[in-house]
């Protein structure tokens, strides 16, 4: 079995309307979108969807709001709160058309206020009412905006943390917008990564959380290829363990677009805290010249670096321990 733990909403185009729409009314009044989306027009785009599944072999995808368009740095956090909220009853309706091929993972009204209430709010009801089975987490709501948020490590996140460990579901860890020009989002998705992984094993997270589950996307941005680095820097510091073994706390998952950068992330972190994920449709969907596949369309590339076990481990089973007896 093929399970993608990370893949994004397609939604007709009239709910990018509704999400101009709120922006410029400051979401006031918060009326629904303008034209109705209809169950029709909600299957219609998923069913091309589960084509294009179909496809490239996936039999699961766990499905998120598109993390750029989650509006967090958007001011009243009113505005978060609605889109979020909208886009998670969404897709809501949509695992109801298709409960055999996908699963909701949940956006959080996260915002540049930093108020953790709504979020922690919202992620008990997308779990107890809608079933989703986890959400994104956002390290900095303030998409670049503001002073430098608090790191993974610190005790701000411990009330979502708790959340997350009394519904036992994880949480990827995914920013959104960015509002730098020198940053792009795609760029800012890798470096907040890099920055979420070094604060964690910096931190008694685990400790205080040993249930804790947190997945790291993109083959843990950066920290693949500067391992030895971090490695070599928790080694003279003298620390009671060393940057690997707080590292093998996290999860991460497969979401890169090149047979080296997958050889490099297995080589170094193993398959047994790896995911398959692959953001389809997203970033990587274009046509590789050198495959003839998109970029994305990387299980080919895995089955010819890794064993059987590692590729059932990679493919099925860490997502069934991440997720549980949901597939």
């Amino acid at each position: 079995m093929i399970i993608d733990t990370h893949a994004h909403a397609v939604f007709p185009q009239a709910i990018s309307s509704y999400a101009a729409d709120l922006v410029a009314s400051r979401a006031n009044p918060t009326a629904g979108p303008r034209q109705p989306i209809t169950d029709e027009a909600l299957h219609e785009i998923m069913a091309r969807h589960i084509g294009n599944m179909d496809k490239v072999g996936t039999d699961w995808q766990i499905i998120s709001p598109r993390p750029f368009m989650q509006l967090h740095s958007v001011d009243p956090a009113k505005v978060t709160q609605t889109w979020v909220k909208f886009n998670n009853d969404t897709i809501a309706r949509q695992v109801a058309m298709f409960p055999d091929r996908i699963k909701g993972m949940a956006g959080l009204p996260q915002h540049r206020d930093y108020d953790l209430k709504p979020a922690i709010d919202e992620l008990e009801r997308a779990v107890t009412e809608l079933g989703f089975v986890g959400c994104l987490l956002n390290p900095d709501p303030g998409e670049g905006g503001q002073l430098p948020p608090p790191g993974l490590g610190e005790d701000y996140w411990y009330p979502l943390y708790e959340k997350m460990v009394e519904l036992d579901v994880p949480a990827l860890v995914h920013s959104a917008s960015s509002q730098h020009s020198r940053e792009s989002y795609t760029l800012k998705f890798i470096n907040e990564e890099s920055i979420a992984a070094v604060s964690l094993t910096e931190s008694t997270v685990f400790d205080d959380f040993p249930t804790l589950k947190l997945i790291i996307p993109h083959g843990g941005g950066a920290l693949p290829y500067q391992m030895g680095r971090f490695h070599s820097w928790s080694i003279r510091r003298k620390q009671e363990s060393t940057f690997l073994e707080r590292l093998g706390k996290i999860w991460f998952d497969t979401t890169l677009y090149s047979e080296d950068a997958l050889r490099l992330l297995f080589n170094v972190m193993g398959t047994d805290r790896l995911v398959f994920g692959t953001e389809r449709p997203g970033t990587g969907s274009a046509p590789n010249p050198k495959t003839g596949r998109d970029f994305d369309d990387t299980k080919p590339t895995i089955e010819t670096l890794l064993d059987a076990a590692g590729q059932k481990a990679v493919f099925e089973d860490n997502a069934r321990t991440l997720f549980g007896d949901i597939f």
